[in-house]
């Protein structure tokens, strides 16, 4: 599996348990995640998560991971550890099994979106994308069909995260569209960039394509400029090392 991008820390803060709120049972195979808002206008993932810390009220309601514009908060594990069970859908709706063969709460990540208030929607969107197609990397899901709103499963009775994406004007179909967009950006960029740790290493890279320019085994010096630069890239290098071992062999390319 290739790489993905962490433009963003995923900060562990995990409920104290076992309790109501976070019970300590394993998540059974991850087959979907499941997009939420908080319902409550300027709450930060970080009062979110001590709300259900603190809180006396010891319902079944919790959720995986809280975003806001500043941080994402990981208080069930999920995507930094073994992931376990959030109650973040009820049990009576059918719409998860029927599209999923599967309860939320047993086999699904619930990820909520901060808005209103102080919180800079825009940014926490941005994360919020992120997160949803980091989510979907690490289990392996399809992020065109994986990702599903707590409106969808329970229409009856939620509106998230529509709450929430209505004051920026994206409908569903955008948000998944924008996850879709975010998952290919962070996987090909991790996988065109060249990973040399230390300065030697470049340095030994762009005296070697120096050497060959000036054999006239590689025709352009911009390829030794981006070595000594630190830009050439997997896929450029791969390209070089093709067009090299053909001249060295007599074949005119």
């Amino acid at each position: 599996m290739s790489d993905f991008k962490m433009k963003y820390e995923i900060i562990p803060r995990y409920l104290t348990g076992p309790s109501k709120r976070r019970p300590r049972l394993l998540l059974d195979q991850c087959r979907f995640v499941v997009s939420h808002d908080t319902g409550n206008p300027g709450s930060t993932a970080a009062s979110n998560v001590s709300y259900y810390e603190n809180s006396r009220n010891e319902m079944e309601a919790s959720a995986h991971i809280f975003v806001d514009d500043k941080q994402i908060i990981e208080c069930i594990p999920f995507l930094t550890a073994p992931p376990e069970k959030a109650w973040h859908v009820v049990y009576d709706v059918t719409t998860d099994n029927q599209r999923y063969g599967a309860d939320s709460n047993d086999a699904a990540g619930g990820i909520e979106l901060c808005y209103g208030g102080n919180v800079d929607l825009s940014e926490a969107y941005k994360r919020y994308v992120w997160v949803m197609a980091y989510s979907c990397w690490k289990f392996g899901l399809n992020s065109a069909t994986a990702i599903t709103g707590h409106y969808i499963l329970d229409p009856a009775h939620k509106t998230d995260p529509m709450d929430a994406f209505k004051l920026i004007g994206k409908t569903f179909n955008e948000f998944v569209e924008d996850v879709i967009n975010e998952y290919n950006a962070c996987v090909m960029e991790e996988e065109d960039t060249m990973i040399l740790e230390h300065d030697w290493q470049w340095q030994m890279l762009g005296d070697a394509l120096d050497g060959l320019y000036n054999k006239g085994i590689i025709s352009e010096y911009s390829w030794v400029e981006k070595a000594y630069s630190r830009k050439l890239t997997q896929t450029e290098l791969a390209w070089l090392n093709m067009i090299v071992y053909a001249r060295q062999n007599g074949i005119q390319v």
